[in-house]
């Protein structure tokens, strides 16, 4: 949900017309505060802060745009509150949404040997064979677009998405050599 609020606020934002400073000010620091806090940077004082800020936009701004951008983060505060502090506490994201916050791996149990579907839809080549021949992540590499999960057959449904990053088990994992690869 944090990462909902960062969203409707970034195009509120955008959308501000910039005429009053309630909306055209207080919608910047509130998103500045969420991608902060999306990003697992945030402090629990920000929390009394986008609620006070996104009160004052509310009560200050002269249009609906203004008058309603708030909406989503304070309405999200209020239902949500526990998501803002895993991120800020834990540096996790509930929702498996903030690209900072979260990481792939391959199930190596439900892989299929020579299944390569996500392979071919990395965008960075960051799908691996490994020597038993079934697939796994370069972390260093991936930059957790997401493509793989739907690119991964449902029989298979062998991509997991974690938060914390550090959620990764150890499966031990170690890639083809160059004379394995020709081979194979």
């Amino acid at each position: 949900m944090v990462e909902v609020a960062r969203y409707f606020t970034d195009f509120t934002q955008g959308e501000s017309c910039g005429k009053c400073t309630f909306c055209r000010v207080g919608t910047r620091h509130m998103r500045d505060i969420l991608k902060s806090i999306t990003v697992g940077e945030g402090s629990m004082e920000e929390l009394a802060d986008l609620e006070e800020i996104g009160e004052a936009v509310i009560k200050g701004s002269l249009c609906s745009l203004g008058k309603t951008a708030p909406n989503p983060v304070l309405t999200t505060l209020r239902f949500f509150r526990d998501e803002y502090v895993a991120h800020i506490e834990e540096k996790r994201c509930p929702a498996k949404m903030c690209r900072s916050l979260i990481a792939f791996y391959i199930d190596l149990e439900a892989c299929a040997r020579g299944c390569d579907a996500c392979v071919a839809c990395c965008p960075v080549d960051a799908i691996f064979t490994t020597s038993n021949r079934k697939k796994a992540i370069d972390q260093e590499k991936c930059v957790k677009c997401g493509e793989c999960v739907y690119a991964c057959p449902p029989e298979y449904d062998a991509v997991r998405r974690v938060s914390p990053p550090e959620m990764i088990p150890d499966q031990g994992i170690e890639p083809l050599t160059e004379k394995e690869e020709s081979e194979a």
